[in-house]
């Protein structure tokens, strides 16, 4: 039954550590709209429950007995599609192998459990980050949508006739598959520059890296302080760093946080404006808040083009939303679509 109070998020935990549920049930308590409306201790508790109790949100743990975390995963994304949150054991190798293997099989976002979460030792700064997640996750509608036709936004101006050498990709929540799904779609041949900026949670981005280079055929890698991005790669923002263009090398930076984001996209697009106007093609994929519609909207002044994802394919509509309502867009487009129109792009004017 659902609770009658609409503000009230209801949340399922799934942990085979029965410390670990009641440190989430404590951190909890301090709310006053979160209440757990149940507790598996393995992957078919927590689809048989997710079926039952219709929770506004799923708390995942990935490694348990009987049926783990992304077996389950895919059975309540199959049978009864729900917010997840997984909740990743550390940042080692194979568990963030494992996180972005949630992500592929549907959940929405990753966290690791801080460390002395198994003593109840849980710091101020993660209580309030994953009460802030839930409260954004659970709003968000996670159900099968027939994909849209896209439609194109009049340039304000006349578009720059160079050669597209550039492809900057933003993303934030809902945002890693969107990115999976294009830098999948690009040819090993790929004659341009790809950098992405995708916000995670600190620590992930490495393996955001790996995850996407396993699935492409370009290499795909962190970026480095320094050094030149070349054609047919692609360069990942690192965790807790701007990352910027400049003489045509990457420049990582810990400016402050725009947005509230570091890396923030709108940093990125800036600086590429700034240095490459018309050769740039940016993409404004899912997420939260505006961060990347105010460097859209410099990119396309100075003649490059830019694409916002459609809100039927987006999980979140809140930036490419933003950049729409900017005048900062040129076309709007479905996900599905998206790798078909940077193939036209950049074979158009290469």
């Amino acid at each position: 039954m659902k609770d009658n109070n609409s503000n009230t998020i209801r949340v399922l935990i799934t942990d085979d550590s029965a410390l670990a549920r009641e440190v989430i049930k404590d951190i909890f308590r301090l709310t006053g709209d979160i209440i757990i409306v149940g507790e598996a201790a393995d992957g078919a508790g927590a689809v048989e429950l997710t079926q039952k109790l219709k929770p506004d949100l799923v708390l995942m743990d990935l490694m348990m007995p009987i049926m783990d975390g992304l077996t389950a995963i895919e059975e309540i994304m199959a049978h009864a599609p729900t917010p997840i949150l997984v909740l990743s054991a550390s940042l080692g190798d194979r568990d963030v192998n494992n996180a972005f293997a949630a992500i592929k099989r549907g959940a929405l976002d990753v966290m690791a459990k801080p460390e002395g979460f198994a003593t109840e030792t849980v710091s101020r700064c993660f209580a309030s980050a994953i009460i802030e997640k839930v409260r954004m996750l659970a709003r968000i509608k996670v159900i099968r949508r027939r994909p849209s036709r896209s439609r194109g936004v009049p340039p304000s101006g006349p578009k720059s006739v160079e050669p597209h050498r550039i492809l900057a990709i933003g993303a934030s929540t809902g945002g890693p598959q969107a990115v999976m799904k294009i830098v999948r779609s690009l040819p090993a041949d790929f004659n341009a520059s790809v950098l992405i900026v995708q916000h995670i949670a600190s620590g992930f981005a490495y393996g955001f890296a790996q995850w996407l280079s396993r699935e492409s055929t370009i290499p795909i890698r962190l970026a480095k302080d320094g050094e030149e991005f070349l054609p047919g790669a692609a360069l990942v923002a690192p965790s807790n760093c701007h990352m910027v263009v400049a003489g045509g090398r990457i420049k990582l930076t810990k400016d402050q946080p725009v947005n509230c984001c570091r890396p923030s996209i709108d940093v990125l697009f800036k600086s590429l404006a700034q240095e490459h106007g018309g050769s740039v093609v940016a993409i404004l994929l899912s997420g939260m808040g505006k961060d990347g519609a105010e460097g859209l909207t410099h990119i396309r002044q100075r003649g490059g083009m830019t694409i916002a994802q459609d809100e039927q394919s987006c999980a979140v509509f809140g930036m490419p939303k933003a950049a729409i309502a900017m005048d900062a867009v040129d076309m709007v487009v479905p996900l599905g679509k998206i790798p078909l129109t940077i193939s036209r792009l950049f074979v158009s004017r290469n």
